[in-house]
């Protein structure tokens, strides 16, 4: 039996809408490109029609992809969530780093979700993983590739 993953419902949610636009749009595009290609004629040297199944191959895969993903998630929604004041998946946890004093903001989402400019870290992270669990005013040590750093927790948010 696979394992579910976890998601947020906003990342699930992000995820169909892909599905959609691939299904909806990107394929009958592609296969029209398909259809006008072999209009030409010689399939053998017609790059035009190379590119447009090169093209559909992404489109099928990516649609594989995302209907696994889906098919394998468990979704979690936030709101939802007790507010036990704990760090857990999904939840915005601002962070103060005890060396320098810099605060950060994440949110704890699946790792399909992660992206750190936007501020979402994967729950499989090392800084997530120490924070799990954590309660606010409590300290996180996390060994990065810099050295340790201790975080303190200034607020856990349900956004």
């Amino acid at each position: 039996m696979t394992q579910k993953v976890p998601m947020t419902a906003t990342g699930a949610e992000k995820l169909r809408a892909e599905l959609q636009e691939l299904k909806t749009v990107a394929r009958p595009k592609v296969i029209e490109a398909i259809a006008e290609a072999r209009a030409h004629g010689d399939l053998k040297e017609n790059a035009e029609y190379s590119a447009a199944r090169e093209q559909q191959g992404f489109i099928e895969g990516r649609i594989k992809e995302i209907e696994y993903k889906l098919s394998h998630a468990h979704v979690i929604d936030v709101t939802a969530l007790p507010r036990t004041g704990k760090v857990v998946f999904g939840v915005t946890v601002t962070l103060a780093d005890e060396d320098s004093g810099d605060e950060v903001r994440y949110q704890i989402v699946g790792e399909d979700e992660a992206d750190i400019p936007s501020g979402r870290i994967s729950v499989n992270s090392p800084i997530a993983r120490a924070l799990i669990g954590k309660e606010e005013g409590e300290v996180a040590t996390v060994q990065t590739p810099g050295g340790v750093r201790h975080w303190e927790v200034v607020a856990v948010e349900h956004l």
